[in-house]
């Protein structure tokens, strides 16, 4: 994060030296580098900041409610339909306040998400969950294409630009537009973290602790929606950190709870959009690419290959099983069995416990 910042505020047209960084501050508008610094790149810098913690912790509370590690915004029609209840009125021609558009964007996402838990049964099932939010996303990401058949060449590329996700040209009052959301979601979450580690052990078993898994599971997702919904107003879609982010959390601490991993997530999601954001500034300059680009990019392999690598940990991490010989009389093929086994003649092998450390 301290590189991806230095980065973020140092490089571009004006380059500003690390030294100049505190000089160019203090002066303000007085001068160029200093207009540059304080009205361009540290909004933009904390928007990027501010809109990878939603969606990391938005991402962990999807994967944890509905125990599925591919339980993404992406997938659940809440990125598409907050996309699409912001673009409809740009193809239109609406000519709506800014602060609309993170009521658009919530209402957009309710929406998706409403729909997905409606088809998917009001979210019993939580593999039902993922795959009806698949085909949800699919429709609405269809039906603002459709909408898109309709807008001009230049409304085209602006809407293009907005679909990737991108934080060009983000002033203080886009950061201003998310703060008051935050405010709401931040109690909500704290609220929300004991009761995904309880979600994590099924149903059944938080059912039997006083934990209604229905509801907990709306809970969830209207939790998710007030993350995702501001940040997809103001920057778009910025794909695939809320898939990206909780994987990373769960590799760096692979043996906490669900209440470290939505700190971590929310942190490793701020890193990943700050550090997306420089390349997506500075790659083509002076041709700016969105910076959702680069976190789809990036962020879909990585992401499989820590689900991958934390599969293989848990096959191989925790000592290979060893087979009990049978009791009762000792014959030949019990008697080959012990000598297998890693105790040797006449001492009882070891047992293996990691099943029911697992299970505990």
């Amino acid at each position: 994060m301290s590189a991806a910042s230095l980065c973020a505020l140092c490089l571009g047209t004006p380059v500003v030296p690390p030294h100049h960084l505190l000089g160019a501050v203090l002066d303000g508008e007085a001068t160029l580098a200093g207009i540059v610094v304080t009205e361009l790149r540290v909004p933009r810098l904390v928007l990027a900041i501010t809109a990878g913690a939603c969606l990391g912790a938005a991402g962990l509370v999807l994967q944890e409610a509905l125990r599925n590690p591919l339980a993404v915004p992406e997938m659940l029609g809440v990125s598409s339909g907050a996309a699409l209840g912001v673009g409809a009125p740009l193809v239109l021609a609406l000519s709506l306040p800014a602060a609309a558009q993170p009521l658009l964007a919530l209402g957009g996402a309710v929406l998706g998400g409403g729909l997905t838990l409606l088809a998917a049964g009001l979210g019993r099932s939580p593999s039902a969950v993922l795959l009806t939010g698949a085909a949800v996303a699919a429709a609405l990401q269809a039906a603002l294409l459709v909408l898109m058949v309709m807008a001009d060449q230049l409304d085209l590329q602006l809407i293009y630009r907005y679909l990737l996700g991108s934080l060009s040209a983000r002033t203080w009052d886009d950061v201003a537009g998310v703060w008051p959301w935050l405010l709401v979601a931040a109690p909500a979450l704290v609220l929300c973290a004991p009761v995904l580690s309880v979600m994590r052990l099924g149903d059944a078993d938080a059912e039997a602790l006083g934990v209604r898994a229905q509801r907990a599971r709306l809970a969830a997702l209207a939790i998710a929606v007030v993350l995702i919904a501001p940040v997809t107003a103001v920057c778009g879609p910025v794909a695939w950190v809320g898939f990206l982010a909780p994987h990373v959390a769960r590799w760096f601490s692979p043996d906490a709870g669900a209440v470290r991993w939505l700190v971590w997530s929310a942190a490793w999601g701020a890193v990943v959009v700050a550090v997306a954001d420089v390349p997506a500034r500075l790659a083509l300059a002076p041709v700016e690419t969105p910076a959702g680009a680069w976190t789809a990019l990036l962020g879909v392999p990585a992401g499989v290959a820590l689900m991958r690598t934390r599969r293989r940990s848990r096959t191989t991490g925790g000592g290979s099983a060893v087979r009990v010989p049978p009791a009762g009389p000792r014959t030949p093929e019990t008697a080959e069995a012990a000598d297998r086994a890693p105790g040797g003649v006449g001492s009882p092998p070891p047992v293996d416990t990691t099943g029911a450390e697992d299970a505990r």
